[in-house]
């Protein structure tokens, strides 16, 4: 089956021994993925865009687990915005739950993190690449990157320690949203590999193994993992 990010993230820290609450605005999503994680998973219903759930949300985790150790900030959405055609939804969509989200998601976190706690956030080779028909994608995932720099130095007198993953393209469930055929999907994803050096898009376990290496450390056990309509983000 194809793993979001996220999703990927939550299961391979579940394995290393961690304590792990989902976040999703989606009931659906949230359920798919509790099936598919175990029991002992939390969780939680919340809307990144709207900063009072995400407090709610991080005080229950705090209420059973004590703190957050490591916060993932993988909610994400992308949306092809032609310069010519993009609507006014489409682009504050985008922008605000890749961007305004990930900002509310660590602020509503941080009353709960300690001394020695990660913070990941997930950028995107987009921001650089330069793909005809990305642009609002691309500078949300450019300020992504922006916020971290800002943010590890807001963070770092804390002892908090934040970092961007920034995955190439990356096979996960988002394609579907993204095009209306698999021959559709086929067909922007060749027009991707002949950027890639290894010739073969990323799968979602191989960038949660890099998430892995960023933030574990054997004395924490808690990480809180967030997840958005389609258990992505992209890439």
């Amino acid at each position: 089956m194809l793993l979001g990010i996220g999703l990927a993230c939550a299961r391979l820290f579940l394995a290393e021994g961690a304590n792990v609450a989902i976040i999703s605005n989606n009931s659906e999503t949230l359920s798919v993925a509790k099936s598919q994680l175990g029991a002992n998973v939390m969780a939680i219903q919340a809307d990144v865009t709207i900063p009072k759930t995400l407090s709610a949300a991080f005080a229950q985790v705090n209420d059973r687990f004590g703190h957050t150790n490591v916060l993932f900030a993988g909610a994400g959405v992308a949306s092809t915005t032609p310069l010519d055609s993009a609507s006014v939804q489409t682009v504050e969509r985008v922008l605000t739950i890749n961007i305004a989200g990930s900002f509310y998601t660590v602020q509503a976190a941080l009353p709960h993190m300690r001394s020695g706690a990660s913070v990941i956030l997930v950028g995107s080779v987009m921001s650089t690449m330069g793909f005809a028909g990305f642009a609002v994608y691309a500078g949300s995932k450019a300020g992504i990157s922006g916020m971290a720099r800002s943010l590890a130095s807001e963070l770092t007198p804390k002892g908090i320690r934040v970092n961007t993953v920034v995955p190439g393209a990356t096979r996960t469930p988002i394609w579907n949203s993204l095009a209306q055929t698999e021959a559709q999907v086929q067909e922007i994803e060749q027009g991707l590999i002949r950027s890639i050096p290894i010739g073969r898009f990323n799968n979602a376990e191989e960038v949660a193994q890099a998430a892995l290496f960023l933030v574990f450390d054997r004395d924490n056990c808690f990480f809180a993992f967030e997840l958005h309509s389609c258990l992505h983000p992209w890439l």
